[in-house]
């Protein structure tokens, strides 16, 4: 097995038991760790014991590939909603992980795995379904960062809903929003596309988003679709970044809360590069100067 799937493995495994509105395990009361705990690094145990393997955090850091930037670190934790990421969160050493190679010096460290994001993707799933199973669903996807995220989400809803008592019946639908110019948010939000809204009166909509910062390009999403009177109106995001100016907005769902950092890869973009980028990344003051426009 190699270093980056043995790093993923071993986080993946804590977050694919039981329960997903964050990282606490529903009916045990057992904490599951998406990452590793500050202090030392617990694993659940193969066996039904409650007994762990404990790690000093200077072997686990070895081990997993740590950034060695941050000695002690705040390990990310569940906020009941989504993931929460410290500030001081070091990330994973790229040297652990596969990715295109033309990006090579353009990117700081990995901030999350591919596999975390599709185990967790999966949990979004299962509380969607929770929420608003039996309802037939349009689901209105974010373009283009959205993309992926959307799919994925959607896929695990359709395999879940297809072996369920609840079923879910789902249209797709597309808008995009453009809000950044480089690596800095535009004052005005350009919605293209998704002009004909009045489709969506009297529906159950899900918008799938990537990234949600100050939460002022979806309020003026949001205010336009529901101006067309839907029924329901709930919004998933794989992403909730803490931002000096933000309006106290947060989504229905989202996966991960992140610093105000400017991220790339899953879809996520800077000037349309790096979407083919798997896992999510920190992009680097050469990659932005690379790429600027």
């Amino acid at each position: 097995m190699s270093g980056s799937s043995s790093a993923e493995a071993t986080t993946a495994r804590a977050t694919s038991r039981r329960g997903c509105r964050g990282s606490t395990s529903r009916g045990s009361g057992r904490r599951l760790l998406f990452f590793p705990e500050r202090g030392a690094a617990s694993f659940p145990s193969s066996s039904s014991s409650s007994s762990v393997s404990r790690l000093s955090p200077t072997s686990f850091r070895k081990m997993a590939g740590l950034n060695s930037k941050t000695h002690a670190a705040e390990a990310p934790r569940s906020s009941g909603r989504g993931v929460v990421i410290s500030d001081d969160w070091p990330g994973y050493s790229l040297e652990l992980f596969t990715y295109p190679q033309h990006y090579y010096g353009d990117l700081d460290y990995v901030l999350i795995p591919h596999g975390i994001i599709v185990d967790r993707t999966e949990c979004l799933a299962k509380d969607i379904m929770q929420d608003i199973g039996y309802n037939d669903i349009v689901v209105l996807c974010v373009l283009k960062g959205g993309y992926k995220f959307c799919a994925d989400l959607v896929e695990h809803i359709k395999n879940l809903s297809r072996n369920s008592e609840r079923f879910i019946s789902m249209k797709v639908d597309f808008v995009r929003l453009k809000s950044y110019l480089n690596d800095q948010s535009m004052q005005d939000t350009q919605i293209i596309g998704g002009d004909d809204f009045s489709k969506l009166a009297g529906k159950n909509v899900l918008i799938v988003e990537d990234i949600i910062g100050t939460g002022r390009t979806m309020r003026a999403l949001l205010s336009k679709i529901e101006k067309c009177k839907p029924k329901m109106v709930k919004v998933a995001s794989l992403l909730v970044k803490r931002t000096s100016q933000p309006n106290g907005y947060r989504p229905d769902y989202y996966g991960f809360e992140i610093p105000n950092l400017f991220v790339v890869g899953y879809a996520l973009d800077y000037n349309e590069y790096f979407r083919d980028l798997n896992h999510i990344c920190v992009i680097n003051n050469h990659g932005k100067a690379k790429y600027r426009v």
